[in-house]
């Protein structure tokens, strides 16, 4: 225990953003560059880091350097302790003016265009000088690299990795959609069989949207449709649905953040064992700066009605 103490004491701040620097240049000498000190101020403090630990941190080799278990063990902490340092920054401008911050958010683009947006204007009704980040893609690596602090997404089942923590908001399904204005919407009842050969117009086929429509068509005998046209924007996937000749798949709570005149509405047939739960993930043992902890507060209130139109 002392000597881990005394350890620590030697490893100060400016040691491990040195290392952080080299171990994501994978060079010293563009990490010095980076730091505007010197490669051999760099080397020396790399040593000493590795002669305080009695471990060696950096593989080198002609192509450069990569980090060892050791390294990248130290490399994990060394973000984590950044991070929480930049949090405390925040948190310290955020009692300054509570008006004020920016909360680095991750979700699908359904979400962002609905759920999210709602949340983020009650948000800047209230304090309309806090700013957004909103991720769309890459949204658990972005969450384990601590580039955004939360994501809101589908979660499988009820399966979470490990060094997430989740708050389940609601449990939503998917639902086939089509223009408000489509012929079918004048429909009470509709056959899958009657779907097959319209035209679709789908996410790529790893969207978590795909599944359970072919799923559904297979469980009724038939052949999954035809994407007539695939597209991972979302506001392109609109567009071409407001046309009238287009049908997709969405969540269903997507649909009721479309305002007073909705441009899309749900087909009248449920896709079965399409419901899964939307949860807040958090990144566990990392503290949230005081705006994504506002956020979430707003977002659980949003969700209510969800939650309870689950019951």
């Amino acid at each position: 225990m002392e000597q881990a103490v005394l350890t620590a004491r030697r490893l100060g701040t400016r040691e491990l953003r040195i290392f952080l620097a080299v171990a994501d240049a994978r060079s010293m000498a563009k990490a010095a560059k980076v730091l505007g000190t010197s490669q051999p101020a760099v080397s020396k403090a790399i040593a000493d880091m590795e002669h305080a630990l009695g471990v060696r941190l950096l593989d080198r080799s002609p192509q450069g350097v990569e980090p060892t278990q050791y390294g990248r063990a130290l490399l994990k902490c060394g973000i984590a302790v950044f991070s929480e340092l930049n949090q405390g920054i925040k948190e310290i401008g955020f009692l300054a003016d509570p008006t004020a911050g920016k909360v680095r958010i991750g979700c699908p683009d359904a979400l962002a265009a609905g759920m999210i947006q709602v949340v983020m204007d009650r948000l800047l009704q209230k304090h309309p000088r806090m700013t957004f980040h909103i991720e769309t893609t890459s949204l658990y690596r972005e969450l384990r690299g601590r580039r955004i602090e939360l994501v809101i997404n589908r979660v499988p089942g009820s399966i979470v990795e490990e060094d997430f923590d989740a708050e389940i908001l609601y449990h939503d399904s998917i639902v086939i959609v089509a223009s408000a204005n489509s012929p079918l919407m004048r429909r009470r009842k509709i056959r899958l069989a009657e779907l097959v050969n319209e035209q679709w117009v789908m996410p790529k086929s790893d969207s978590p949207l795909w599944p359970p429509l072919i799923a559904a068509f297979h469980a009724s005998g038939l052949k999954a449709p035809r994407a007539t046209v695939t597209v991972s924007s979302f506001h392109a996937r609109i567009n071409l649905l407001v046309t009238g000749r287009f049908l997709s798949v969405r969540p269903a709570s997507t649909l009721r953040f479309q305002g007073a005149a909705p441009l899309l509405k749900a087909l009248p047939l449920t896709l079965p064992n399409s419901e899964e739960p939307v949860a807040i993930m958090t990144l566990k043992n990392r503290t949230l700066s005081p705006v994504a902890r506002l956020f979430i507060e707003h977002a659980r209130e949003v969700a209510k009605p969800l939650a309870k139109g689950n019951r």
